[in-house]
């Protein structure tokens, strides 16, 4: 599998990916890749088990059965520490920035994967740790301009407007240093401008930083505009794949979104 998805060139490959809750199945047997330098979005009705999918890549929940390789190592049932070490980052589909703290600190916070000082040194504040801490803080400083925040370093959290924090959301993630940036739900709560100007730093990663991204998202002028390929859950299981205009003709799709009914009733008005 490691030199097929290296073939391929596949960053991340999930084969057989299952996950069940008691009785309920919540993800079903999904075999799923993301390619490196691409977005790929996830889509499916309320329900459809896409971020229990997510967090499975994450390490939040261990997956019943199948594996997930991340640039060939397995990675399956791995803590959240070590997959985010490993070079995946991600943001909720609710916000969890520290909202009593300031952008440059949220952003911080990211860097700990990647910072070198241990209890002891902090503790004693040793020149390495200074050194440390004023490199960290030039990077958010950074991360902070390219996601547009940087007037804002020193804002409290809570007090950014909701597209800032999403934005701080994404800084934090990008300051992890990731290979593969998963984001959940990024544009909810915003409003078609905010959403247009998130959609085109979507972008932006993919084409000047060439990182790859999973998207969940539910607005499809978002997932029409920046996806390189789209793929849909519908009660755990992937029914459907391709490009977004695929995926948008796609007969299973219109059905889990309008529900049947809906579809024979549009067909017998002419309408499909």
């Amino acid at each position: 599998m490691t030199e097929t998805a290296a073939t391929n060139g596949d960053l991340l490959v999930a084969e057989n990916v299952r996950k069940e809750f008691g009785g309920l199945v919540a993800v079903n047997d999904v075999n799923f890749t993301v390619p490196r330098g691409k977005v790929i979005s996830l889509i499916g009705p309320n329900g459809a088990g896409k971020t229990t999918f997510f967090n499975m890549l994450t390490g939040v929940y261990r997956p019943t059965a199948g594996t997930i390789t991340l640039l060939g190592e397995d990675v399956t049932g791995k803590p959240p520490h070590v997959i985010t070490e490993r070079g995946i980052g991600r943001t909720f589909q609710n916000i969890r920035l520290f909202q009593n703290m300031t952008a440059v600190e949220n952003v911080m916070v990211g860097m700990h994967a990647r910072m070198k000082a241990n209890l002891f040194s902090s503790v004693l504040r040793t020149p390495f740790v200074r050194r440390e801490e004023a490199t960290s803080r030039a990077r958010a400083l950074e991360l902070l301009e390219y996601t547009g925040l940087r007037r804002k370093s020193e804002e409290v959290a809570r007090n950014l407007p909701y597209g800032d924090q999403r934005r701080l959301e994404v800084a934090r993630a990008l300051a992890t240093e990731p290979k593969l940036l998963l984001l959940d739900e990024p544009t909810a709560g915003m409003n078609p401008q905010e959403s247009a100007e998130f959609t085109a730093f979507v972008s932006k990663l993919r084409d000047e930083e060439n990182l790859t991204v999973l998207m969940i998202e539910h607005d499809m002028r978002v997932v029409m505009g920046v996806s390189d390929r789209v793929s849909v859950l519908d009660y755990g299981e992937k029914i459907a794949e391709g490009s977004p205009r695929e995926v948008q003709q796609d007969a299973r799709v219109i059905e889990a979104y309008l529900g049947k009914a809906a579809v024979e009733d549009m067909k017998r008005q002419g309408l499909s």
